[in-house]
């Protein structure tokens, strides 16, 4: 095989540690995403998938981590194996490459079900907690959002080519929230897109 070995690592939050995922897997490139699963509209993903060529080797630590409903695990996994690329999730010991696997999409299907059905669990555990919060006056929601001369602001410090860490840490905000910022802005760059893939 003469493709690469590339992999996609996600973690939900900047206090996640992404390095748990793959370790010692080797790899030839990776991107690492800081990103709810809930959207394929994710930065790096969209990376990957213009990045990955015929024969190439998609690694993934586990289906929930690529997606989390089956819709998109499949239709992910389906535009990879249309490049001529296998696709590996770590985890559950799959490999997806094209061939006729009944079995494999039978399972992918199973392990995708199970994973979106734990998922829905959990948000519904997170609704209710917040609910018995609120009634004890301890939630305090989340975190108001940049506006008016806050933006102008950041958009001053991004101008001077500051650190994007010193810049997330001077507004209290995390990466993802500040990568957000800057494409509603309409200031983030190609190659710092790219950059964050290596």
């Amino acid at each position: 095989m003469s493709g690469k070995r590339i992999g996609y690592i996600r973690v939900s939050t900047e206090e996640q540690n992404p390095d748990r995922q793959l370790e010692g897997v080797f790899l030839d490139k990776k991107f690492v995403e800081f990103a709810s699963g809930k959207s394929t509209n994710r930065p790096q993903l969209k990376l990957l998938m213009d990045y990955v060529r015929d024969d190439d080797v998609v690694v993934i630590h586990s289906m929930d981590r690529l997606a989390r409903n089956l819709r998109d695990l499949h239709n992910i996994v389906d535009h990879f194996i249309q490049l001529g690329a296998h696709v590996e999730f770590m985890t559950e010991r799959l490999t997806f490459d094209g061939g006729v696997n009944p079995m494999g999409q039978l399972l992918m299907s199973m392990m995708g079900a199970f994973a979106e059905f734990e998922f829905n669990i959990f948000k519904e555990r997170q609704a209710e907690g917040i609910a018995v919060a609120k009634r004890k006056g301890l939630y305090k929601g989340r975190k108001k959002a940049l506006e008016g001369a806050q933006l102008e602001a950041l958009a001053e410090e991004y101008s001077t080519r500051k650190p994007l860490n010193a810049i997330a840490k001077k507004f209290g905000i995390s990466h993802t929230t500040l990568y957000r910022y800057l494409d509603q802005l309409n200031l983030r760059k190609p190659a710092e897109l790219i950059a964050q893939g290596q």
